[in-house]
């Protein structure tokens, strides 16, 4: 780890005086489910297919690659998208392994709901991820727990503050449970399953693993729990469209040893979601991802910060499904407006792997 090349000769107090105040989708049952961003597409799996599949939108995902690259909008990685379609029913007994790397440019750590004005970052984060769906009640629910792994390097303006820093950033548990239109069904039942509208419940704990110094000014760990509830709703409507609308709001627990001896206190930081996804075929659906979020000032030591945030970010998802257990999945992210929010662009690449009972 070189951190203390970065921040060892600079204390948080000497950089603020220097700084002038600073898927399963799942019509049918060989298909996985991925959540979170939002353009997605399963092809099947020939080479020649593939191939074909890869020109026909080559030149398409190289134009949006070119908006996320040079449009530099912020976007909010602690409140980013949850995926479309993710409160559409799934069978359950079905388990599923992710590995995700992420790049993103930002004025943020990985917990962007704080910024840190002047900064300029490069991360490159990977994610363990493990999901199990199950029964509950007789209704589909699932679990999920994931630990992310990253590496920040970059500045901050008007200071020699200038390094890098590897670690572990802070896991995250997650409990779904649909409570309207997701009877728990099995790999065969639901074969025979006709999607309906649905909605959905979740609420997901990030606790404070990853690593933390309270003398340093850049951590990969925030110090602090997180807890955000949600409810969401899955339409699907004439035989090819899916709308989805979710509402969430984060709340955290105090940072008692923020910058060393301060107390830091966020207050809530709610959010909308709105996804439209449409299916070309079984095996091929695309979507486009709003997310809205607001408040979440900030207050050190009593003193409130005045920062009541603002964002608007635009996402996109493209998900190749090799086979009926293997799937990759291409996100895209970008806050277009923001107050008060962290500036970020990103995207990443996640490889799926999904095995259980009654599954080919």
């Amino acid at each position: 780890m070189e951190i203390q090349d970065w921040v060892a000769s600079a204390s948080p107090a000497e950089i603020e005086s220097t700084r002038a105040r600073a898927a399963w989708q799942a019509p049918t049952t060989n298909r996985p489910k991925k959540k979170a961003g939002s353009l997605t597409i399963a092809v099947d799996t020939t080479l020649s297919e593939l191939f074909a599949f890869a020109r026909a939108i080559g030149k398409r995902l190289a134009f949006l690659c070119f908006l996320l690259t040079v449009l530099r909008s912020p976007d909010q990685a602690r409140a980013q998208f949850t995926d479309p379609r993710t409160y559409d029913n799934t069978p359950v007994g079905i388990n599923q392994f992710e590995l995700a790397y992420a790049h993103a440019r930002a004025n943020a750590s990985i917990d962007t709901s704080l910024i840190i004005g002047g900064a300029e970052f490069n991360l490159n984060q990977g994610t363990l991820k493990y999901t199990r769906y199950f029964s509950f009640f007789d209704r589909t629910a699932w679990v999920e727990a994931s630990v992310p792994f990253a590496g920040l390097n970059g500045s901050v303006t008007g200071t020699s503050f200038h390094g890098s820093l590897t670690d572990l950033g802070d896991s995250s548990y997650e409990f779904v449970m649909l409570v309207k239109g997701g009877p728990a069904l099995s790999v065969t039942q639901f074969a025979n399953y006709k999607p309906t509208t649905s909605v959905g419940v979740s609420f997901t704990v990030t606790a404070p693993t990853g690593q933390y110094d309270a003398n340093k000014v850049i951590n990969l760990g925030s110090d602090r729990w997180s807890f955000k509830p949600e409810i969401g709703i899955s339409h699907p409507f004439g035989s090819k469209w899916v709308v989805d609308a979710y509402a969430s709001a984060y709340f955290f627990t105090d940072n008692t040893s923020y910058q060393g001896v301060e107390v830091l206190r966020q207050q809530p930081l709610p959010g909308v979601e709105g996804h439209i996804s449409y299916s070309f075929s079984n095996n091929l659906w695309v979507s486009l991802d709003t997310r809205y979020s607001f408040r979440g000032d900030t207050l050190v030591n009593g003193t409130d910060q005045n920062n009541a945030q603002q964002n608007f970010t635009l996402g996109s998802e493209v998900n190749v499904s090799l086979n009926s257990r293997n799937v990759l999945v291409f996100e895209f992210a970008k806050a277009l407006v923001h107050q008060n929010g962290p500036a970020y662009t990103g995207f990443s690449v996640e490889y799926l792997y999904s095995w259980g009972k009654g599954y080919k």
